[in-house]
């Protein structure tokens, strides 16, 4: 199980949302460079950015250049998504060092797009399903779609996308863990990798996560959970370095 940990940026910030609602920001870091340096010391294998700015359609922010000096600074590759609507905005940010992109509304809005995208770019495309109640969100998770989370996936494997980021937005930001049976549904729905994101809160979630990724659930988010203290990401790492130890005995 690869852990992830979140930044997610609003005007330059490293902030949180509860349940992705744009007006419940809590800023936890003023430095988004400065924590992604602890979390590559403290063993992160991966950072996942997110542009909040972007997601809602807000202009002037500083949050892209702010991507790029992360991916500048750090070693560990860089996931980035939030508000990526073009071909050539995907491709500068791949340009720039991004490892992986995550394409969310795009995907609905513009399936013929996704579909050069993953063409052009392979598995540097990622698919974002942001759901509530099974049903897709879009739009900086304000805009409700008539496609179940589960049919989304389907169409993305079936253009060739290799990876689906599903976050339930119900325990985004709440503390409550993951919907790992929705999030295992997807996987074995759709034949894709999935990373889990939305609610992770405590070392036993991650246990769960390990125990359940046979169903192709292979890498979790992390966010609040280690914003709020409630473990550090060595000791969630701990976990997965000793599971994988005990599949080897």
């Amino acid at each position: 199980m690869l852990l992830i940990p979140a930044i997610d940026l609003k005007n330059g910030q490293c902030v949180r949302l509860t349940q992705g609602r744009k007006n419940s920001v809590r800023v936890y870091d003023g430095d988004p460079l400065e924590a992604a340096l602890r979390f590559e010391e403290a063993g992160a294998p991966m950072l996942h950015v997110v542009d909040l700015d972007g997601a809602f359609e807000e202009s002037g922010s500083p949050n892209r250049s702010i991507v790029r000096q992360i991916v500048r600074a750090v070693q560990i590759p860089v996931q980035f998504g939030g508000g990526l609507r073009s071909v050539a905005d995907v491709g500068r940010m791949i340009e720039s060092g991004v490892r992986r992109v995550v394409i969310g509304t795009l995907a609905i809005e513009s399936p013929e797009l996704l579909t050069e995208l993953v063409k052009l770019f392979g598995a540097a495309i990622a698919v974002g399903i942001d759901a509530q109640d099974g049903q897709v969100v879009t739009r900086g998770w304000q805009k409700q779609e008539q496609i179940a989370a589960v049919e989304l996936a389907r169409r993305a494997a079936s253009i060739g996308v290799e990876r689906i980021i599903y976050t339930d937005i119900e325990r985004d930001g709440m503390l409550r863990g993951i919907n790992i049976e929705q999030t295992c549904l997807i996987a074995r729905q759709s034949g894709l990798r999935v990373t889990a994101s939305g609610g992770l809160s405590s070392l036993e979630d991650i246990k769960l996560l390990n125990e359940a990724s046979v169903c192709g659930v292979d890498s979790v988010i992390i966010g609040k959970a280690l914003y709020e203290k409630r473990f550090t990401l060595q000791e969630a790492l701990q976990i997965t370095r000793s599971r994988s130890t005990e599949n080897l005995q």
